[in-house]
């Protein structure tokens, strides 16, 4: 996979792809990942990549010249399944879409800035619209990092126990159960008993039932999601 992400901060996304999981992901060459700086592309002797807003109103607008520029540029070595705009009025990033991404070859992902990007090329090039939460950040690259680092993981060969993947939250739609490890008892704190009988077969059963419970308590709207599609 090839993930090629245009930002005006690239500073920015260099640690997170610098350790752990995802450094491991690029030095084994099962992803590759490009920071592509926008200004580069910017207009005239200062690179403008922003202006005022047409009609008036507080704050600015990122250009369609560099973007689309860069966007080019990028097409011209590869196809790209999906060019993606991270926004906070796109769809919910869930699991389910992560999952739907790990299966793709070239992904562009565009950082927003300001009050975002022209409409023009929402209108005519970006292909799909992603948001991580209710809530505006400064910009897009932390949203492209969180988005990247999902997909990432799931890919084969990320990690280093791939069945890890399939029993994270939110893969069959409930949270994950609680997890233990040694020593069994610590300040009277036990581990469930079932746990280390060996049971293989009622250790997932219990670990089913209390998945179900947490995601009732917790997560209700997962339970009352309609998944005829």
């Amino acid at each position: 996979m090839r993930i090629d992400i245009i930002t005006a901060l690239p500073q920015l996304l260099e640690s997170p792809f610098a350790d752990s999981i995802l450094q491991r992901a690029i030095k084994r060459n099962l992803v590759t990942v490009q920071l592509h700086d926008l200004k580069k592309y910017g207009i005239g002797k200062h690179q403008q990549i922003d202006d005022y807003q047409f009609g008036g109103g507080a704050g600015m607008v990122m250009m369609v010249e560099p973007i689309l520029n860069c966007i080019q540029d990028l097409k011209k070595e590869r196809t790209y399944d999906e060019i993606i705009y991270m926004t906070p009025d796109g769809e919910l990033f869930n699991q389910k879409m992560a999952n739907q991404l790990s299966l793709k070859k070239n992904l562009i992902i565009l950082c927003g800035h300001y009050k975002g990007i022209d409409q023009r090329l929402r209108d005519h090039i970006i292909t799909k619209e992603i948001s991580i939460g209710s809530y505006v950040l400064s910009g897009g690259e932390l949203a492209a990092a969180v988005v990247s680092d999902a997909i990432i993981r799931l890919l084969p060969g990320v990690l280093n126990d791939e069945a890890s993947a399939l029993s994270d939250s939110f893969q069959d739609d409930l949270l994950a159960p609680p997890v233990y490890t040694r020593p069994k008892e610590i300040n009277g704190w036990k581990v469930p008993e079932i746990l280390t009988t060996g049971n293989f077969p009622k250790i997932e059963a219990w670990r089913e039932e209390q998945a179900l419970e947490i995601t009732r308590k917790r997560r209700p709207d997962l339970l009352d999601k309609d998944f005829s599609d």
